[in-house]
């Protein structure tokens, strides 16, 4: 996690694929609320985030990325778990080299000491307000 006071700056992927986008879940322990976000991670001092976007990939599931198209920049400020965050995200729109991606339904991973999830949502879930996309920007670009 990043220090508290500190812009964090990320590169996200979103990957979609028909009405079904690949998000990662999380879970705030203050609000007792899921949410989705794209998934990526922050970007490193000293490289772009096109790479961050790749590394973050790479280690998280094992995937590597084509079709890296760039979709602009977003800023985010937010609460989290009870916590003040504020993020740049670089936004890209991408797909996976590997086709296995797309026939998993949910696949856990680790991000640093913490399990994780991804999984294929369905947009209209978005959308209908259903379920939680953070930031809500995202919304924009599906």
């Amino acid at each position: 996690m990043h220090k508290p006071g500190e812009i964090r700056i990320l590169a996200l992927g979103l990957i979609q694929n028909g009405e079904r986008i690949f998000m990662s879940q999380g879970y705030d322990q203050k609000e007792q609320q899921t949410f989705y976000r794209a998934m990526g991670g922050g970007v490193d001092f000293g490289e772009t985030s096109l790479v961050a976007l790749q590394r973050e990939f790479q280690e998280e599931i094992q995937a590597e990325l084509t079709n890296i198209q760039y979709l602009g920049c977003l800023e985010n400020i937010f609460t989290y778990n009870g916590q003040h965050g504020h993020e740049i995200i670089q936004l890209y729109k991408c797909d996976f080299v590997d086709l296995k991606f797309y026939k998993l339904e949910q696949l856990e991973f680790n991000e640093g000491d913490r399990q994780k999830i991804a999984l294929w949502v369905e947009i209209n879930r978005f959308k209908s307000g259903e379920l939680q996309l953070v930031p809500e920007q995202f919304i924009n670009y599906l």
